[in-house]
C-alpha cells in the first residue's frame, strides 16, 4: 500500500517537479494549493505570483498531467493574521520583516502540515531547495543545505521544529534548477519553461505602494538626523525605510549617506556615513535550535543576516538578561559586517548543517576604524 503525502503546488516548476517525483517514487501524491489572501484582497500593480488565480490554474493543469487529486485550501485567515498584519506592523516599528519565514512556520509546514495529517497523510513535501536528514548521533533531525547553493532556501526554514521536520519532505534537495527544468521537460509538465517569481506573494512590486494602500498611518513625517543628532530633514515615515538605504532619502546632504537607524517610537530616520553603517556583532531574539537542543555555550558557526549575503564566521553565545527565557543570543562577527538590520533573520550554519535562527533586534556597531577598514570593500546594499 502506498504512502500519502500532501505537495504544496504553487504553480511554479520546482513544486510542480517535487509532486512529479514524488509520483514516479510510488507515493500516494495529493496536490495541494494554498488560497491565502484575504476577501477583497487585491495586491496593487500586476500580480502573477504564487497565490494568483494564474498560479492556481498552472497548478491544476499539472495536477491533471500527473493524474493526483488536487484541491485549494482556504488559509485567508491565518495567512492573514500570521503573515500580512505583521509584515505591517513591523515596517511601522522601523523595522524590515521577512514574511516567506513566517508564511513557512505558520502556514506550510504548520496549518497545512495539521490538515495533511487529518488527512490521513504522512509528510508534507514542498519544493524548496533544502534537504531533511535524522541524525542517530544527536537524535534530532537535521535541516542541512541543498546540493544546489545557489538556490539553498534553508535561510527561510530556520523556525522548524523537530516535529515539522520529521514530516516534511524536499524532494529536491539534490538537484540544480537547471537539472529540474530537465525533469519538468522529461515528465512533460506544463510550467517546464515558466519563469521564477522573486516577488513577496502579496507584494508584486514597491512594498511602499503595498503599505500606502493598506496602512495609510505609514505617512507618519519626522525629521532625518545625523548619528550626533543634528536635523538635516524630513521623511514621510520611517515605515519607507530599511537600514542601508541610500537612495531615495529625500535629501542632498554633499557626500554619500545611509540609513544607520531606524527609532518609530520618535519617527526619526539616523543617517550616516559608510563606516557608521557596519557592525560588529549583534543582539536577536526568538531563537530556535535545530541541531543543538538549546544553546548552553558559545559556539563557533556561520552567520547569514539576510537572505542575499555571504555567510560569515562568527561566535554565538546566550544572552543573559534579567527575565530572558533563554531564546535571546549575542553573536560577535570575525570581521565587520554591513547594514544589519532589525526584523530579518539571522541564520547559523556549521559545514551544510544549519544549527538555528533568530530575529535580529538591534546591531552592535563596530568602532570607526574598523569600519573604515571594511567599508572600502563592501558594496551597498540598497
Amino acid at each position: 500500500m502506498s504512502r500519502r503525502i500532501v505537495v504544496a503546488m504553487s504553480g511554479g516548476v520546482d513544486s510542480s517537479v517535487a509532486a512529479a517525483l514524488l509520483v514516479e517514487q510510488g507515493w500516494e501524491v495529493v496536490g495541494v494549493t494554498l488560497q491565502v489572501w484575504p476577501p477583497g484582497f487585491h495586491p496593487p500593480g500586476r500580480h502573477t505570483g504564487c497565490c494568483s488565480l494564474d498560479a492556481v490554474d498552472d497548478a491544476r493543469r499539472v495536477a491533471d498531467r500527473l493524474g493526483i487529486p488536487y484541491y485549494v485550501f482556504n488559509f485567508q485567515e491565518l495567512f492573514a493574521e500570521a503573515v500580512i498584519g505583521p509584515f505591517t506592523r513591523e515596517y511601522l516599528q522601523g523595522r524590515t520583516p521577512n514574511p516567506c519565514v513566517w508564511c513557512n512556520e505558520r502556514v506550510k509546514f504548520g496549518a497545512l502540515l495539521d490538515r495533511a495529517l487529518e488527512l490521513g497523510a504522512e509528510a508534507v513535501a514542498t519544493g524548496h531547495y533544502a534537504a531533511v536528514e535524522f541524525c542517530p548521533e544527536r537524535g534530532r533531525w537535521l535541516l542541512k543545505k541543498a546540493r544546489d547553493r545557489r538556490k539553498d532556501q534553508t535561510y527561510a526554514l530556520w523556525p522548524l521544529t523537530q516535529a515539522q521536520l520529521a514530516r516534511v519532505r524536499f524532494p529536491l534537495a539534490g538537484y540544480t534548477k537547471e537539472e529540474v527544468r530537465a525533469l519538468a521537460r522529461r515528465f512533460g509538465l506544463p510550467v517546464a519553461a515558466k519563469a521564477e517569481s522573486q516577488e513577496i506573494c502579496f507584494v508584486p512590486d514597491d512594498y511602499r505602494r503595498f503599505l500606502l494602500q493598506t496602512a495609510p498611518e505609514a505617512l507618519a513625517p519626522g525629521p532625518i538626523v545625523d548619528t550626533g543628532g543634528k536635523v538635516l530633514g524630513q521623511h514621510p515615515g520611517v515605515a519607507f525605510f530599511t537600514v542601508g538605504q541610500r537612495r531615495g532619502l529625500g535629501v542632498a546632504f554633499g557626500r554619500p549617506m545611509y540609513v544607520v537607524e531606524l527609532d518609530a517610537a520618535s519617527r526619526t530616520v539616523v543617517v550616516g556615513g559608510r563606516e557608521e553603517v557596519m557592525a560588529q556583532g549583534l543582539v536577536a531574539g526568538q531563537a530556535n535550535w535545530i541541531a543543538l537542543e538549546r544553546l548552553a555555550a558559545p559556539q563557533q558557526a556561520a552567520a547569514r543576516i539576510r537572505r542575499s549575503a555571504d555567510e560569515v564566521g562568527c561566535v554565538v553565545e546566550p544572552e543573559a538578561a534579567a527575565g530572558d527565557d533563554g531564546s535571546r543570543v549575542r553573536v560577535h562577527f570575525d570581521s565587520p559586517q554591513w547594514a544589519v538590520t532589525p526584523g530579518q533573520s539571522v541564520v547559523f550554519y556549521q559545514g551544510d548543517v544549519v544549527l538555528g535562527g533568530a530575529v535580529i533586534e538591534r546591531a552592535v556597531r563596530a568602532t570607526a576604524e574598523q569600519g573604515a577598514r571594511q567599508g572600502h570593500t563592501t558594496s551597498a546594499r540598497a
